[in-house]
């Protein structure tokens, strides 16, 4: 009798100490699993739907007296050194210039002790700028809007 009782002592204890280390890590492993297919999915989103929602922009800003007058596209925001995927936008410009971009690389910060938060949007050529070393700047390029994705 007393070995049951050392025996179920021990296992609520190895439980009680166990459980939480593992539920943990299965809920961190579930945050990463959903942060990674939020991130795809948006790209996948961007890439689906990029010309239906340019032509909505156009429309939209058409309709409102502001329209852009040069060509338009709808690409991906990414953030530079992750690699992950942040959302859209539309940029206009030259025909030829738009035609390089291939991405706007969200590039963020604090000024003033954080009593600012900064984001730089940039038109680039590449969707993989993990190192601002190996992306080039479209330069005459703007943003015309922003697109939030709702995941």
């Amino acid at each position: 009798m007393d070995k049951l009782k050392l025996i179920i002592s021990v296992g609520l204890m190895i439980t009680i100490l166990i459980l939480p280390i593992i539920t943990t890590s299965v809920m961190a492993s579930s945050d990463i699993l959903g942060s990674v297919l939020k991130t795809f999915g948006i790209g996948i989103i961007v890439d689906q739907f990029a010309e239906p929602i340019n032509n909505f922009i156009n429309t939209l800003t058409l309709k409102r007296g502001v329209e852009v007058k040069e060509e338009t596209k709808v690409v991906p925001i990414v953030t530079v050194g992750s690699n992950s995927y942040a959302g859209a936008v539309q940029v206009s410009g030259p025909k030829e210039k738009i035609a390089k971009v291939k991405a706007v690389a969200q590039i963020e910060g604090d000024f003033k002790d954080g009593d600012f938060r900064i984001k730089a949007l940039i038109p680039i050529n590449t969707t993989n700028p993990v190192d601002i070393q190996n992306m080039d700047r479209i330069e005459g390029v703007g943003i015309t809007a922003l697109v939030d994705i709702n995941v």
